[in-house]
């Protein structure tokens, strides 16, 4: 950062408390949000007890001593325990005092509501949001902005928010990391489409359709996937769950298709109910490929081919080519093993920190803008390259 604020001495006892609240769901406390029996503190990270040091209200901190609210998506994978790490990381640099909730999972856009109306109660200096659901934060980011206190959105934009409620959004182009999966999916399974003498099925599993980071991966694979397919002289479907359909560029004719994609979103934003999805698409005879759009989904295609067995590299020897996204342990060892093709990683790690920095520029009177963060591809092939390898969290 350009700007240091005034540093602050972390206790011993504080910084290991919350690195360890980092690290699983072991150590997880009540969030400050209206219902504490559905979700959860994440980590807190806060500088020593300072006799001559208190809280002020927003935008208001004296000398420095910034206070950040941060929401995430949910405590329960890996991905966002990295995020997590980022932000304290960047808090411990800066000197700043932060805390992050999150609901149990990511269909629960009610509780993560809740924690965004709480956390604009305590009136800190700045809010950073990854949204469940990009509509149902539109009053709270309106009554933030009333308040005069700034959100900073990762991961997630939202991009029917209140004009000038959120100063910068931090994530990765995801339509664009969705047809990037799409390219090298489909150049694996090119010869096998050219030479199917039927339909062929390319399934996609969704964890859900509200967050924009979802929709938008799962858009971009389907148009770019369609656009590749049109342009090799074959006509693409688009069936299943109707917001994907309904907003995707070309739904297509399904009587008449070459390639049928099919989209598949549980109730509920869990591995186990992933897999469920997965598996009926798996079990069709004509299935050559998946797509999860995110560590979720991707873990839900594994898990239902821990019972099928249908998933592998060699597409010309009739395995199901499956593409993940994120990281995480069980997706890159299946990708060593080969039992998943390959996988879009991003780097929470990163969003955590520029969200905290962007968050203190803000709160130090800097001007901010929108920060894009990279998407890669990665297989068996460069998983250990240095460009990749450090993106790929457990």
């Amino acid at each position: 950062m350009k700007k240091k604020i005034l540093s602050v001495v972390l206790c011993t006892a504080m910084v290991t408390s919350m690195l360890v609240g980092c690290g699983g769901k072991e150590k997880e406390s009540s969030a400050p949000a209206a219902d504490d029996s559905t979700s959860k503190t994440i980590a807190e990270s806060t500088p020593a007890e300072d006799s001559s040091s208190e809280e002020t209200p927003a935008g208001e901190s004296a000398g420095g001593d910034f206070k950040f609210e941060i929401i995430v998506k949910s405590y329960q994978s890996s991905y966002w325990q990295a995020a997590v790490t980022g932000v304290n990381q960047a808090a411990e640099e800066l000197g700043v005092t932060v805390s992050c909730t999150g609901p149990n999972a990511e269909s629960d856009i009610a509780d993560q509501v809740n924690m965004l109306n709480s956390a604009i109660n305590n009136a800190p200096d700045g809010i950073g949001l990854a949204a469940c659901d990009q509509d149902a934060c539109l009053d709270a980011l309106q009554v933030a902005m009333d308040k005069g206190i700034p959100v900073v959105c990762f991961d997630s934009g939202i991009p029917k928010a209140p004009a000038g409620s959120v100063l910068s959004t931090i994530a990765t182009d995801n339509y664009g990391a969705g047809a990037t999966a799409a390219d090298n999916l489909y150049a694996a399974l090119k010869e096998k489409i050219a030479g199917a003498t039927a339909p062929v099925r390319v399934g996609e599993v969704n964890q859900e359709a509200t967050s924009e980071s979802i929709t938008s991966r799962g858009l971009g694979f389907i148009d770019k996937f369609s656009e590749l397919a049109t342009a090799d002289g074959k006509k693409v479907a688009v069936v299943g769950n109707e917001y994907y359909v309904n907003n995707c560029k070309d739904a297509g004719d399904e009587a008449s298709a070459d390639i049928i994609i099919e989209v598949a979103v549980p109730a509920q934003t869990t591995v186990e109910l992933c897999a469920t999805e997965a598996s009926v698409i798996l079990n069709k005879a004509d299935t050559i490929g998946m797509f999860g759009s995110n560590q979720v989904a991707a873990e839900g295609i594994l898990t239902a081919n821990g019972n099928l067995g249908v998933l592998g590299s060699d597409a010309a020897a009739g395995d199901i080519l499956a593409a993940g996204f994120d990281a995480g342990s069980v997706i890159k060892g299946a990708i060593k093993d080969g039992t998943m093709f390959g996988a879009v990683t991003q780097s929470p790690l990163a969003m955590g920190i520029k969200t905290v920095e962007t968050l203190n520029a803000i709160a130090s009177g800097e001007t901010v803008s929108d920060i894009p963060t990279d998407g890669y591809w990665y297989d068996s092939t460069n998983m250990e390259d240095d460009s990749i390898a450090p993106n790929l969290y457990d």
